[in-house]
């Protein structure tokens, strides 16, 4: 598996935002980064268009070999991804440093 690649995400995930996230994902993919971790941690609102963002990256990922794994540390922001079974598919994490598998000990990954 290769080095994890960290995109930062803060403000709303929807129409507005949704669209710059996917761009630097496709960024971030071209340059051949397969193995993301969308950092959630700044974001206060997702939509169902940000939701098809976050899958949209899942699907671009896998097709190279690659995964996503988000960190969501926000219970409410959590809650949308649970409620559309989309905990099932994502490997969600609270720190970066789990998402990485740089946890300090005792962090469970």
């Amino acid at each position: 598996m290769g080095p994890w690649t960290v995109l930062t995400v803060a403000g709303e995930l929807d129409v507005v935002g949704g669209p710059d996230l996917r761009q630097y994902i496709m960024t971030a993919t071209q340059a051949g980064s397969s193995h993301l971790v969308l950092d959630l941690t700044g974001v206060d609102f997702i939509d169902s268009f940000g939701l098809g963002v976050l899958v949209g990256a899942l699907k671009r990922t896998r097709l190279a070999g690659g995964d996503v794994r988000l960190v969501i540390p926000e219970p409410r922001i959590r809650r949308v991804l649970e409620v559309c079974d989309l905990d099932r598919v994502f490997h969600i994490v609270e720190t970066v440093g789990s998402a990485t598998g740089d946890a300090p000990p005792g962090e469970n990954p």
